[in-house]
């Protein structure tokens, strides 16, 4: 029993220590292939991520370019190292910004039928869902770029979520750009402080809620029609001024915010655009699918989107 103990001990220490002495910092270079070595090559020749493990949709679509990267708190299933995260500046706006996303369907999942949307405030996605723990702010490299490793991947043989096992939870939960195509509406000028208040208080509401019973629990308060990603977000948006805005399913409410903060802009003194981030295909994905419009309405609006 003791010997067991101390192998314990001694294990434990180890991951503390790569915890602590593991590269967390930012880092930018060529992503690079050369033999069987693959790492990120800055500009002084120094190689980055060598003895990690980068996942192969990363080489799919981005060897020989610029990327940034760092080192995640979770770890890889087969070498039990921490997940190596790159990404390129493809959604960087240094200006201060809004932008409201609509994720496509995933087709693997009847519960993802209506899409999903979120929101992000200066580069800072607010998430929300009927799960406490993706109740949460992530930056956006996490959201949109993250591996299919470790507990992000699809599980091995059935491709999708299995958390059937704790000890190797597969969550299905990778980057939303390599799993879905996303919409995006980027309205400048409004006052992304107060917004973020408004949206970190419904943060708090939700983890309150909690109480003794954890994060991997449901969110009692969810609900498909009144307090939902697309609801808490309308609802939000309605609070900081944009009555206007109305929707109840996501595909819906994503149409309906994009027509009133189009047509309105130039009176409310703001700047809107629109644009698609098209999904990265790789194999642990299917290509999304688009949610059906479930408002009559917003499928004449569609069709006027492209005239305003």
């Amino acid at each position: 029993m003791a010997k067991k103990l101390n192998h314990i001990i001694i294990d434990t220490l180890l991951s503390m220590y790569e915890s602590l002495n593991m590269d967390t910092k930012t880092v930018t270079g060529i992503l690079t292939r050369t033999g069987d070595s693959t790492f990120l090559l800055d500009d002084r020749g120094t190689r980055h991520f060598e003895s990690d493990l980068i996942w192969d949709g990363y080489l799919t679509h981005w060897t020989g370019q610029k990327l940034h990267g760092r080192h995640l708190e979770q770890r890889d299933y087969t070498y039990g190292k921490p997940i190596v995260i790159l990404w390129p500046d493809t959604v960087r706006d240094d200006a201060p910004h809004v932008d409201l996303y609509f994720n496509e369907r995933l087709v693997k999942y009847a519960a993802s039928l209506l899409g999903h949307v979120a929101i992000s405030i200066n580069g800072s996605i607010f998430n929300f869902s009927h799960k406490l723990n993706e109740n949460e702010i992530m930056k956006p490299e996490e959201y949109f770029f993250r591996p299919a490793l470790g507990e992000f991947a699809p599980h091995p043989l059935t491709m999708t979520f299995d958390a059937s096992d704790p000890a190797r939870p597969y969550y299905d939960k990778f980057g939303r750009l390599f799993m879905r195509t996303i919409h995006v509406l980027r309205i400048h000028g409004i006052n992304t402080g107060a917004l973020r208040e408004i949206f970190n208080r419904e943060l708090n509401l939700i983890h309150s809620s909690a109480g003794d019973r954890g994060y991997s629990e449901k969110y009692s308060e969810f609900n498909i029609f009144t307090r939902s990603c697309a609801t808490i977000i309308r609802d939000g948006l309605r609070e900081y001024g944009f009555e206007q805005v109305k929707g109840i399913f996501p595909r819906d409410f994503f149409v309906d915010a994009s027509y009133s903060f189009l047509k309105n802009a130039k009176q409310r003194g703001l700047e809107v655009s629109r644009f698609t981030l098209h999904q990265l295909k790789v194999p642990e994905a299917p290509y999304s699918a688009m949610s059906p419009l479930l408002n009559p309405r917003n499928i004449i609006r569609t069709k006027k989107l492209s005239r305003l």
